[in-house]
C-alpha cells in the first residue's frame, strides 16, 4: 500500500485539471443503484442523475467514462477522467492519494446478505469487492476475507458456496435480497466510512469547489434529498 500510495502521487503531480472544455466522470457501471448501465448500454442510476445535475449547476460540460473498480483512483490520478463518481465512501486512506468533495450521502449501513439468518459472520467466509470499505473491514474483523473484482462476483460467491456471506452496502444488497428468495439480509448492519463523495486529483482546486459549491446547492434546496428517496440510497440529509 505504501508503495501505491507513492506511485500515484507521483502521477498526482504531473497530471492537473485547468477546466478544459469537457469534464470527464468516472464510474463503475456495475454497482445499482449508484451506477449501471441500462439496456440502452448508457450510465445510468442514482450517480448518473446526480452527476448531470453537478455538472449543469456548476456550468460544466461533461461525460461519461467507465473504469473497472480496482484501478478507479489510479486511472483518477493518471488522468484518464477527472472526476469519480462511483459510490467511493471517504476514508483517510483514499485522502491520502485522491482529494473529495463533501460528501453526497450520509454513510449508509453496510448489510450481510447470506444463505441463511443463522451464518456467524465473526468468524465464517465473507465476501467483499476487492477496495472497498468493507473488505477492510472484514480484514480486520476476525472472520475469514475473500476478495472479487466485481460485485457480481461476490453474490455468486455466496450463492455457489464458496463464501457464508457478502458484506456491501445495504443499497445494493436490498433488491437482491428481495428478488432471490435462497438469500436473506442479516439483522447485523455495520457503519462504516464517511458517507460517499466526489473524487478529484489533489491539483484540481478549482474543479473541486465547484463541484461542492453544487452539491450544496442541491442540499439547500432539498433536491438532493429527493434524489437520495427516488434511488432509495439510504438516509436523507
Amino acid at each position: 500500500m505504501k508503495k501505491f500510495l507513492l506511485t500515484t502521487a507521483a502521477f498526482a503531480l504531473s497530471a492537473g485539471f485547468a477546466l478544459a472544455d469537457t469534464v470527464r466522470l468516472g464510474t463503475e457501471g456495475a454497482y445499482p443503484p449508484y451506477n449501471f448501465i441500462n439496456d440502452k448500454g448508457e450510465v445510468d442510476g442514482f450517480e448518473r442523475e446526480l452527476g448531470d445535475e453537478l455538472c449543469a449547476r456548476a456550468s460544466l460540460t461533461c461525460e461519461w467514462v467507465t473504469n473497472d473498480w480496482d484501478s478507479i483512483i489510479p486511472n483518477l490520478v493518471s488522468g484518464n477522467y477527472d472526476v469519480i463518481i462511483a459510490g467511493m465512501s471517504i476514508t483517510e486512506e483514499r485522502d491520502q492519494v485522491i482529494d473529495f468533495t463533501q460528501n453526497y450521502t450520509q454513510p449508509d449501513p453496510s448489510a450481510y446478505l447470506a444463505p441463511s439468518a443463522d451464518v456467524d459472520v465473526s468468524s465464517g467466509i465473507i465476501a467483499a469487492q476487492s477496495g472497498t470499505i468493507q473488505a477492510s473491514y472484514i480484514a480486520s474483523s476476525g472472520a475469514r476475507l475473500v476478495e472479487y473484482a466485481t460485485p457480481e462476483e461476490t453474490i455468486a460467491a455466496v450463492r455457489n458456496g464458496e463464501a457464508d456471506a457478502v458484506l456491501a452496502d445495504r443499497a445494493y444488497l436490498a433488491p437482491i435480497a428481495a428478488e432471490d428468495a435462497g438469500l436473506t439480509m442479516l439483522e447485523e448492519m455495520v457503519l462504516i466510512g464517511g458517507g460517499v463523495g466526489l473524487g478529484v486529483r489533489e491539483s484540481d482546486t478549482e474543479l473541486k469547489a465547484k463541484l461542492d459549491a453544487a452539491i450544496q446547492s442541491m442540499k439547500d434546496d432539498g433536491s438532493l434529498n429527493a434524489l437520495i428517496e427516488k434511488w432509495e440510497i439510504g438516509v436523507t440529509f
